[in-house]
């Protein structure tokens, strides 16, 4: 489709943006309407719909929003003309005033001096907006929308504020696009890694520990064979691995720029009256390593990998179950090397991406960050080490966004969104180009001509957040890891206390080759204990009885509910061999 011909459909983002915003005004327009002495914030479209910050002397619950919901349809059928008219900054303030909206006179006050004040209007209603809007609201359809959320929001995310209630909705053009969006939502609700994470055993979220999550032992199975992956990819890349300490002192996070551009963001102490940061990232640390020993050209590239435990100060309503922690275990990974050798390295990263995503089933889109106000290093260090970064992806084939002045202080950077089963996207892997801090550790290695040079770097995740990462693949499989990944493999089901005895002795075979097994060995009835492991999402179920005994055989199950029949212990663990050699995605 041509830009022309989806210029006012939702493939069109600008349009999708436009049409949210003009809902967010409707709904505003819809609670004044209902409840006059509601006070107004900000009504912004977000990625995914819209939300309006409102102050109300009640608590909005599920019937109010079915409420506002029934008056927008109202409003969508007045076909009101949205009307855009701008005033000098006094009548802005006289207007804000007489229809008693505080939030919007602050607004207009922190508006810098000769910014133009612009306001919609539409019906009876008028709010403060830079716009753009539709030109009606007969544009939206009444069917096709749906408010899905209240919860509290801090006036400008300043916690010592107001605290303000946001109603979060959601629109499309037509009503079956709304349905297939709730359909996945629903489907979301059910894979939420917290609930899984709890019902399967795999971590427990405190409030002794708010954003320091507990990982159960399942869920160290998991993470542990998740590293296991992880460390045999990067051998088999060249690789090696180090580790460096979580508490490093003032002095280095200055020389780095960290104590200037992240502070806020870190965790300090002091320690025989010097002051320490628990270190945000592991890079200075890298730096130091580096810099511990003489280097020739001949060690570059030199890649170096750590799995590496950081802190970053999060504020506690930002904390989200393992997506948004305030500990996390970084699989960071730094590559020095030559400038001679960047783009081979960049790409050679991106392979290396390609070959750790695939395993999980997960596609990527890819956005170039370019430099951001809060930066270090020239203007001309930048566009060349972005061009680098362009000409890299682009002679691989690989299509990328710009996502403007958003890179790291140090170095512009590529993002990895990740897109799971169910559509949505995360921000996971990163390759940052960095020629800074090695200018300020003062690195070098001794070049093909006998003279000292300063190299360059990367900084790199795949995985990101090891947590992070956990807590989308939980959701990407619905709990339902493969087989090479699940905490337990095997499940053994005896269907009497005779088949006790046989169940351990083949249980003890399978562990002796390294598989991960269980046994129910309880008095239940084999449909219920079938039920449970399936609930558990085991990969295999291994039901044993009297025949089997006597055969020498299992009867196998898949949780999905395919009864594979009896085979021989040997074939059964050739099948489950060969599904965690090949990493099957099953």
């Amino acid at each position: 489709m041509s830009e022309e011909n989806n210029q006012y459909t939702f493939e069109n983002e600008t349009y999708r943006k436009t049409y949210w915003h003009t809902c967010s005004h409707v709904m505003a327009q819809a609670v004044k309407r209902l409840w006059p002495e509601v006070k107004l914030a900000i009504g912004p479209s977000i990625d995914e719909g819209w939300y309006y910050d409102m102050d109300a002397p009640f608590a909005f619950t599920p019937e109010h929003l079915e409420q506002i919901e029934a008056e927008m349809r109202k409003i969508c059928k007045e076909k009101l003309k949205l009307e855009r008219f701008e005033l000098p900054r006094p009548e802005a303030l006289q207007l804000m005033e007489e229809k008693g909206e505080p939030f919007k006179v602050e607004l207009i006050n922190d508006l810098p001096e000769g910014e133009v004040i612009s306001f919609y209007k539409q019906g009876e209603f008028t709010d403060l907006c830079a716009g753009p809007h539709l030109d009606s609201t007969g544009r939206i359809k009444g069917n096709a929308l749906k408010l899905t959320a209240c919860n509290a929001a801090y006036w400008r995310g300043d916690s010592n504020r107001e605290t303000l209630q946001r109603i979060y909705g959601i629109a499309f053009p037509k009503k079956d696009e709304l349905d297939a969006y709730l359909a996945r939502i629903e489907e979301a609700k059910k894979r939420d890694h917290r609930r899984l994470g709890k019902e399967l055993g795999l971590f427990m979220l405190r409030d002794e520990g708010p954003g320091f999550p507990f990982f159960l032992p399942k869920g160290m199975t998991l993470k542990n064979t998740l590293l296991d992956y992880w460390r045999k990819v990067h051998k088999k890349y060249g690789y090696v691995e180090i580790s460096t300490p979580i508490m490093l002192n003032r002095q280095l996070w200055e020389r780095s720029g960290h104590w200037d551009h992240y502070k806020n963001n870190m965790y300090t102490t002091v320690i025989d009256d010097v002051d320490f940061a628990v270190k945000p990232m592991n890079c200075p640390g890298g730096m130091l390593v580096y810099a511990s020993e003489p280097h020739s050209y001949r060690d570059l590239p030199l890649r170096v990998g750590e799995i590496g435990l950081v802190h970053r100060h999060e504020l506690s309503g930002a904390l989200h179950g393992l997506f948004r922690v305030r500990c996390f275990n970084q699989d960071d990974a730094h590559v020095f090397m030559t400038r001679e050798q960047m783009q081979d390295v960049i790409q050679e990263t991106v392979r290396l991406f390609d070959e750790v995503y695939s395993v999980f089933g997960l596609s990527y889109t890819i956005e170039l960050s370019t430099m951001p106000e809060d930066h270090i290093g020239t203007v001309e260090e930048w566009e060349r080490n972005q061009d680098i970064l362009k000409q890299a992806i682009t002679a691989m084939g690989k299509e990328f966004v710009i996502n403007e002045g958003d890179g790291a202080f140090y170095g512009p950077k590529l993002d990895f969104h990740l897109a799971d089963s169910l559509g949505r996207t995360w921000q996971c892997g990163t390759i940052q180009l960095d020629s800074q801090l090695p200018e300020r550790f003062e690195l070098e290695y001794t070049g093909e001509d006998g003279q000292k040079h300063r190299p360059v770097m990367i900084h790199r995740v795949v995985l990101g957040s090891i947590e992070r990462f956990i807590g989308v693949i939980t959701e990407h499989f619905a709990g339902a890891f493969p087989a090479w990944l699940a905490p337990v493999q095997v499940k053994l089901l005896p269907v009497t206390d005779r088949a006790a005895e046989y169940a351990a002795k083949v249980s003890a075979q399978l562990d002796a080759q390294g598989f991960r097994v269980e046994v129910d060995s309880r008095n239940e009835k084999i449909g219920k204990k079938i039920r449970e492991a399936t609930l558990e999402k085991v990969p295999f179920m291994l039901v044993v009885g009297d025949r089997d005994m006597e055969n020498g055989t299992v009867s196998v199950r898949r949780r999905s509910g395919e009864d594979l029949g009896a085979m021989s212990l040997e074939d059964f663990a050739a099948l489950l061999g060969d599904e965690v050699k090949t990493m099957a995605i099953k």
